[in-house]
């Protein structure tokens, strides 16, 4: 029977049945209690409130219809999400814009999903009905809090299966989002590939009494996934809060790692970087990192100094490196990829910059080159390095586009033949040995294998090209960012006759004088121009130095360039440096 497939709902139901009063999911609130309001859900609370929420949205379309979720980051957000999917409706998880703001990405997504419902909360309703005004449709908004949940549903029944489970909308860093449609199969098959992945060394499942610990949206994948379907899939209790907690107070995202036992968690580079600079010894008191069974590093630019300086802060209170997990993966593959091998800490090696250029990865010794992150043997599923343009296998050292084959990988973009094809069709020319010919996903970034290792270069879209020679956006802003501390981008903008580079960089401390401010963009500066050329090469021809949040991201956290290439054009950046 269709309703007995392999799906979140028929795992929620199982769960729900196997272990009734087991918590499920824990919210811990810091808007309501600074100290966090604890608020849990058995798993048989949640599966009723799934269900009964299911019964109420049956009315507003048939199966295979969009149901959009714009609520706060709260147990209302997963009970919608679920109940969605649930009634057999394609779920849509979008952030909540600001009302009176247009968000031109939840807009678009919402307009090119045509949702018959938009599950909301009494808190930003207005901000909900604003935005589901793009919809042609007119879908019906429901506030999630204004119903009586834990009341049985009026009808029960059957799941009505579908076979897509949600839209995963693209950040849009490069393009307008796109609705990357991932089935129920290609979540499980990730989920799978993930504890095999992670917990290699531990019979490739997730320990017994394994508590899962986000912060990240749920609108994103990684945190959809950690915070919503891995719990589901492994019966493993998830204690979750709000990006906004996290950032006001990085420590308790440690402080959450520290106090539920053995812990999985997963964040971008930066969190790590303010985790590591911001969480004092008084907030560790009593605490025993030592129970961490790992971390993923993901969504963004994986630097091995952010790793090593989260390592050494909390170290003394018994943190392991070999719970930190560099990561690769992308919406078009669910969300997981490819990871370093657990039991050990991250490694990295240095490649000889100038071959780099040249699109070759030969190691060398010492502290020149750059430093780049090993992913580990990609175990998960297939991974090929390509060159983008013959569609042929590339050898070891030689650096392409890389190419992903799996059951994680989904089906396309919703609605959108043309680039379904172009990113999820493509084929290799020359296949080896038992590699199939395709269909394979073109992820668009580039990469090499080195010794049966994964490294990842950066975004082919991003490359840059100056003076006739390719130059790594990823490598030059890392260089920037162990001088400034802070977030860079670096672009390449057309001049009369060739490209330049151009760098905007973040600074966060300039001193408490003008005098003081001004010496200190002047040593950047210097010290930039200086490092950069250096290390990669390559002159920078303006440095622009700009205060913390100028530079345009994705709601993963990834820098948009080509956003920041066009505020650059338009003189649209806040200098600090004018006149330095």
């Amino acid at each position: 029977m269709a309703a007995m497939e392999p799906s979140i709902p028929v795992l929620l139901r199982e769960q729900a049945r196997q272990q009734p009063d087991a918590p499920a999911f824990t919210f811990i609130d810091h808007d309501v209690d600074p100290a966090g309001f604890r608020e849990t859900l058995t798993w048989s609370q949640a599966c009723r409130r799934v269900e009964t929420l299911a019964a109420v949205l049956a009315p507003c379309g048939s199966p295979g219809d969009r149901v959009a979720i714009l609520a706060p980051q709260g147990l209302e957000y997963i009970i919608g999400f679920l109940a969605a999917i649930h009634a057999g409706y394609i779920a849509v998880p979008l952030s909540v814009p600001q009302f009176g703001i247009h968000d031109v990405r939840v807009s678009a997504a919402l307009v090119d999903s045509a949702p018959v419902a938009v599950l909301t909360t009494s808190s930003v309703v207005d901000a909900a009905v604003s935005a589901a005004g793009a919809v042609r449709s007119s879908p019906a908004v429901i506030e999630l809090d204004a119903l009586d949940l834990d009341s049985p549903p009026v009808r029960s029944g059957t799941v009505a299966h579908h076979d897509v489970a949600l839209l995963q909308y693209t950040s849009g860093s490069t393009r307008k989002p796109a609705g990357v449609v991932v089935t129920h199969r290609n979540v499980i098959a990730n989920l799978e590939q993930i504890f095999s992945d992670y917990f290699e060394h531990e019979g490739k499942v997730a320990p017994a009494g394994l508590t899962l610990v986000s912060w990240l949206p749920f609108y994103h994948d990684m945190g959809l996934l950690l915070g919503t379907f891995a719990p589901i899939s492994s019966g493993r209790h998830a204690v979750l809060t709000s990006p906004m907690a996290f950032l006001q107070k990085p420590a308790r995202w440690i402080q959450m790692l520290g106090s539920n036992g053995p812990t999985f968690s997963a964040g971008p580079n930066f969190a790590f970087e303010l985790a590591a600079r911001r969480t004092s010894d008084a907030d560790l008191a009593g605490l025993d990192l030592s129970r961490v069974k790992g971390i993923i590093s993901g969504s963004e630019r994986v630097h091995s100094a952010t790793l090593t300086r989260f390592t050494d802060r909390f170290s003394a209170f018994g943190f392991q490196g070999a719970a930190l997990f560099p990561s690769y993966g992308l919406a078009e593959a669910t969300v997981y990829v490819a990871a370093s091998p657990p039991g050990v800490p991250p490694t990295t090696v240095r490649f000889d910059y100038e071959k780099l250029s040249a699109g070759h990865a030969k190691r060398c010794g010492g502290e020149r080159g750059s430093e780049l992150v090993s992913y580990g043997p990609p175990r998960a599923c297939t991974v090929r390095i390509v060159d983008p343009d013959t569609q042929v296998e590339n050898p070891a050292g030689k650096i392409g586009e890389i190419w992903v084959h799996g059951d994680n990988v989904a089906g396309g973009y919703w609605r959108n033949r043309e680039a379904s094809q172009r990113t999820f069709g493509a084929q290799l020319t020359e296949p080896s040995g038992d590699t199939p010919r395709g269909p394979w996903l073109r992820t668009g970034d580039l990469g090499v294998m080195s010794d049966g290792e994964l490294f990842i270069v950066g975004r082919m879209k991003d490359l840059l090209i100056v003076d006739g020679r390719n130059h790594y956006p990823d490598d030059i802003e890392a260089t920037i960012q162990e001088i400034t501390g802070g977030r860079a981008a670096a672009i390449s903008v057309p001049d009369d006759a060739t490209e330049r580079l151009v760098a905007i960089a973040e600074v966060k401390k300039r001193g408490s004088t003008e005098e003081e401010a001004m010496r200190t963009l002047h040593n950047v500066r210097r010290a930039v121009t200086s490092a950069v050329s250096k290390s990669h090469s390559v002159r920078v021809t303006d440095l622009v130095l700009v205060a913390p949040g100028s530079i345009p991201i994705t709601t993963s956290g990834k820098v948009r360039r080509s956003a920041c290439t066009e505020l650059y054009r338009q003189e649209q950046f806040s200098r600090l440096d004018a006149g330095v």
